[in-house]
């Protein structure tokens, strides 16, 4: 685990690299997988969760991830209110997109377009958002001689699924 000293001017220092880094540092750090912790420099208080935190907010794109109504709602709850709807919600959220998301790439050899849903840049900004706001074209349809070797193949794979089942 990477040890990172958050000053009070808002630096951000890696024991481990012997340097200052940037918040973008930081982020490119924990994307490639390695564990951090950080603490006040002064007080050694643990800042981890909120600088963890600061990096999802302050990204370029965290801006689009939750609409205005959502956030405004957030801010007025209380702080106990606030931790159980992101501790319970969120999280049970994002562990139910990374579960369906790992079943349709588990079906990607049977069902082409199953994946198809989970290949947008923003998941959690198509969440929220409404279909006026964010129409969806309809899929292209498929030549007639594609939908056919595609009959054939689902009908070979009941079958063989009939087999095994005898």
């Amino acid at each position: 685990m990477e040890l990172i000293k958050k000053y009070s001017n808002r630096r951000l220092y890696d024991t481990t690299r012997s340097r200052y880094i940037s918040l973008d540092e930081l982020a490119e750090t924990v994307r490639a997988g390695k564990d951090v912790r950080v603490v006040d420099a002064k007080t050694e208080a643990d800042l981890t969760q909120l600088t963890l935190a600061q990096i999802i907010f302050e990204s370029k794109s965290a801006a689009r991830m939750l609409p205005p109504q959502l956030l405004t709602q957030l801010i007025r709850l209380s702080d106990d209110a606030l931790a159980e709807f992101l501790g319970h919600y969120v999280s049970a959220a994002l562990d139910l997109y990374l579960q369906a998301k790992q079943g349709a790439q588990a079906l990607a050899p049977y069902v082409p377009f199953g994946p198809v849903p989970f290949a947008a840049q923003n998941p959690f900004a198509r969440l929220w958002s409404t279909p006026a706001a964010a129409p969806t074209p309809a899929p292209a349809p498929a030549p007639a001689g594609d939908v056919a070797a595609l009959r054939r193949e689902l009908d070979e794979l009941k079958a063989s699924l009939r087999k095994r089942r005898k």
